[in-house]
């Protein structure tokens, strides 16, 4: 039935700082910090595996990707990925969309005290505080301030579907996309640091690939939720999704343009799971366009890597963060940048592993297969690094 479908197939950081100078807040989140003690390497550490352990359970792609980042700005990595899990799972540690928005502002707080010098005492905060702190410290006079508003884009976004509510259209879900992986990319890449239209232009189609490939990966999960506290992004389910809904309401997330083009109907995807009408046809619609991006990204690169014009105009050029100096957009600037930033657009290798086996398995999204872990990764990611690919 599909047979006619255009292919979708893809061809520790070192201690420089004096723990004198670590700070963090000694009073609740939502009160002033008056005082503050002072974070030991013991904090650091415990912090450091946290976010690792975070990582490895709900996120192991990041996990096995954080290799391709220079080891001085791993930790910021660690932070900055370890932050998104926590933020993605609010929705499922949660009873009720008020006490939703008051973790999402719990979290607004704590990049404030961060980014205030008071980190609260809070794993990912600590971390994320001390590599800032040794960011500023390899680097003097780099601001940080551009990152807090990525920051706060990133919570913004991710409270305003909390609910699980669908995208009403192709182009909302790519906004989605844009204003979290991509911004994700953009804040790993200002960890470095480097700020570079060039490297940031190739980031945001790998972030758009990369934010509707998850939406994707966790249509199951939404349509039909396990019991709460139970979610992990690595782990297959035991047995079929359908018929096995937890005792939340299942929706399907999908965007409403094209489910209405495709004629899939939410209350047949709930009832059927992959059997409802039009089901495959929209997700190869939505895959198709996370492989555009893509496709963008590695023409963009290859004509970067060989001194060209990127090919387009980079469409958020003068958003928050996204103001660059004239002289930056020089061809062998442009190829240098994306040579010291290549290591950050890995996410791109695991986004295609993913849609190769998507379409391997005729894009029903309720495989199994496609909840387990990428064993080729590892290998896979290292090639294509090694080669300057993606």
């Amino acid at each position: 039935m599909y047979s006619t479908r255009a292919s979708v197939r893809l061809r520790k950081c070192s201690r420089t700082l004096s723990s004198s100078r670590c700070l963090y807040a000694t009073t609740s989140y939502s009160t002033p910090a008056p005082h503050a003690s002072r974070i030991t390497d013991a904090d650091v550490d415990a912090a450091r595996t946290y976010c690792a352990n975070l990582l490895q359970k709900f996120d192991s792609p990041s996990f096995t990707l954080q290799t391709f980042i220079p080891p001085s700005s791993r930790d910021a990595y660690l932070s900055i990925r370890a932050l998104n899990i926590e933020l993605a799972r609010i929705p499922d540690l949660v009873s009720n969309p008020t006490v939703g928005a008051l973790r999402m502002q719990f979290w607004r707080d704590n990049l404030t005290r961060v980014f205030a010098n008071t980190p609260p005492k809070e794993p990912v905060a600590v971390l994320l505080h001390y590599a800032l702190a040794s960011l500023q410290s390899r680097h003097p006079g780099t601001s940080t301030s551009v990152m807090k508003g990525w920051f706060m884009k990133i919570i913004n976004a991710r409270e305003q579907y909390m609910d699980n509510r669908p995208y009403p259209s192709m182009d909302a879900l790519e906004t989605y996309a844009e204003n979290t992986y991509s911004t994700l990319l953009y804040l790993t890449l200002a960890a470095l640091p480097l700020h570079s239209m060039a490297a940031d232009h190739v980031a945001s189609h790998i972030g758009k690939a990369t934010g509707i490939v998850a939406v994707l990966r966790g249509l199951p999960l939404i349509a039909f939720p396990p019991p709460p506290n139970h979610h992990s992004n690595n782990a297959a389910f035991n047995g079929g999704l359908v018929g096995k809904q937890g005792s939340r309401q299942g929706a399907v997330i999908l965007p409403l343009d094209v489910m209405t083009e495709a004629g899939v109907k939410e209350e047949e995807v709930l009832r059927q799971g992959p059997g409802a009408s039009g089901l495959k046809d929209a997700i190869f619609t939505v895959a198709t366009r996370a492989n555009d991006h893509l496709i963008t990204a590695r023409e963009m690169l290859k004509n970067l890597q060989q001194g060209k014009d990127a090919g387009h105009e980079f469409e958020h050029v003068g958003e928050e963060g996204h103001q660059y100096p004239e002289a930056r957009s020089k061809e062998n600037s442009q190829a240098s940048d994306i040579e010291r930033g290549f290591g950050v657009f890995m996410p791109a290798v695991s986004t295609r592993l993913w849609l190769e086996r998507l379409e391997t398995l005729d894009f029903d999204v309720f495989r199994p297969e496609l909840r387990a872990r990428e064993w080729r990764l590892p290998w896979k990611a290292y090639w294509d690094n090694s080669q300057r690919r993606i």
